[in-house]
C-alpha cells in the first residue's frame, strides 16, 4: 500500500529462497509477493541449472516496455509487431538463451523430481542443525527453515572478539580438507558459519561427514 500511494515500484529479489516455492508446504516464503510488481529467483542456485539463470517475474510489461523500449533504424525489422523483443525488457540489447537449460532441467527431473530433492535438502539441513544444537561446543544463530544453517563454535573462554578469530581459523581449517566448503557471514555482529545443503548427489552421509570434519577441525584450532 504504502509503494502504491508513492509510485514505487515493489522489486523482490527471491534469489536462492523463491526455488522453494515449487514444494507446496514451503510456499509461504513467497507470501506477500502477489503485492510485487517484479519478481526473480535463480534457478542456478537451487535448481540444478548452470550458471547463470534467473526467472522473471513483471506484473506489468508495458512498465518496462515504456522505461527501456528503444527503436533505432538500424533494429528495426518487418517482424516488429509480431514476436516479443526482450530486449525492451531491460538495459541490455543481446541476451543469451538461457531458458533452454532450464526447460532441460524441468523435462529431465520433473517438477516432482526437483521437488523430493529440495524437500531432501531441507530435512538434511535440518538434521544438520539438530547437531549443532545438541553439541555443547556450537550454537545455532538462526532458524533453519530451509537448506542453509548459520552456526558458530562457542570458543569458550574466550572474548567475543578471539572467539570470532577462532571461527575464522575453523573455517579456513574446515575448507583446507577440499572435502568440504563452508562459506561465512556475520549476524549480531559475530563471525557465523554457514552450510548450504543444495548439491543434486547430496545424501545424508555426506552432510554427517561434514558435521565429523567441522568438529575434528575444531579440536586442531
Amino acid at each position: 500500500a504504502i509503494c502504491r500511494r508513492h509510485g514505487v515500484w515493489l522489486h523482490v529479489d527471491a534469489a536462492y529462497a523463491g526455488a522453494a516455492g515449487i514444494v507446496p508446504e514451503l510456499r509461504w516464503v513467497l507470501d506477500g509477493a502477489e503485492l510485487a510488481d517484479s519478481l526473480v529467483f535463480n534457478p542456478h542456485k537451487w535448481l540444478l541449472t548452470n550458471f547463470d539463470c534467473t526467472a522473471y517475474f513483471v506484473r506489468d510489461p508495458e512498465a518496462l516496455l515504456r522505461t527501456f523500449q528503444t527503436s533505432p533504424e538500424y533494429l528495426r525489422t518487418p517482424y516488429d509487431a509480431e514476436v516479443v523483443n526482450f530486449r525492451d525488457w531491460g538495459i541490455q540489447l543481446g541476451r543469451k538463451f538461457r531458458a533452454l537449460k532450464l526447460w532441460f532441467v524441468i523435462r529431465s527431473y520433473g517438477v516432482g523430481g526437483l521437488q523430493a530433492m529440495i524437500r531432501r535438502h531441507v530435512a538434511l539441513a535440518q538434521e544438520f542443525a539438530g547437531w549443532v544444537e545438541t553439541d555443547p561446543d556450537f550454537e545455532l544463530m538462526a532458524p533453519v527453515p530451509l537448506g542453509l544453517v548459520c552456526f558458530r563454535h562457542l570458543a569458550a573462554g574466550r572474548p567475543a572478539s578471539a572467539a570470532d578469530a577462532f571461527n575464522q581459523q575453523l573455517l579456513a581449517r574446515v575448507n583446507a580438507t577440499r572435502r568440504v566448503h563452508l562459506s561465512h557471514t556475520r549476524l549480531a555482529g559475530r563471525y557465523v558459519l554457514r552450510l548450504a545443503v543444495g548439491q543434486r548427489s547430496t545424501q545424508r552421509e555426506h552432510v554427517a561427514e561434514a558435521w565429523q570434519i567441522i568438529r575434528s577441525a575444531a579440536d586442531g584450532v
